[in-house]
């Protein structure tokens, strides 16, 4: 892989970006955790609902490419925080990248976006064994919130609800 100033990050749509964070998704959490079609094609239908009533007002997707291809990326979905905080969702990071600082970059873009918002708090979801991405998130403020067995990605796990709150000017 190219030298890490190769990488770009750049915010919004690219074409085949849909097709190829599925496909990271996919690929990471078969390979690692037995996930399946029913995983892949959450992320590929959600993500895509995601970005056709995407609101750059609220709403952000940030990808990390390299050489033109995309290797990572990670998305603010805003439409219900003002009530229950800002989603954050599909952070994922092709082998490539991992472990050179591009998912913090990721991740702290998300967070900045969602400060000069001035959303109360941002939430996501993930599950128990993904030690890095979670010591990335305690990194930056979130905090383990609920743990509960479930099977919202298609195999059972068990999930965790991180948060950070964020401080508001009221």
């Amino acid at each position: 892989m190219a030298p890490d100033s190769a990488v770009t990050i750049q915010t919004g749509y690219l074409p085949g970006a849909i097709g190829r964070i599925a496909e990271l998704h996919a690929s990471y959490y078969a390979r690692h955790w037995g996930f399946g079609l029913f995983f892949e094609a959450k992320v590929a239908t959600e993500l895509s609902a995601f970005l056709e009533t995407h609101d750059p007002r609220r709403d952000a997707l940030w990808t990390a490419s390299v050489r033109g291809r995309v290797e990572g990326g990670v998305a603010i979905d805003g439409a219900r925080a003002p009530q229950r905080g800002a989603h954050l969702r599909w952070f994922i990071l092709s082998d490539a990248l991992r472990g050179k600082g591009v998912g913090r970059q990721l991740v702290s873009r998300a967070v900045d976006f969602c400060v000069a918002r001035k959303y109360p708090a941002i939430f996501l979801w993930t599950f128990e064994g993904l030690d890095a991405a979670r010591h990335l998130y305690e990194s930056v403020g979130f905090r383990l919130t609920c743990q509960q067995k479930g099977a919202q990605w298609g195999t059972e796990v068990n999930e965790q609800r991180f948060e950070c709150r964020l401080a508001t000017d009221s």
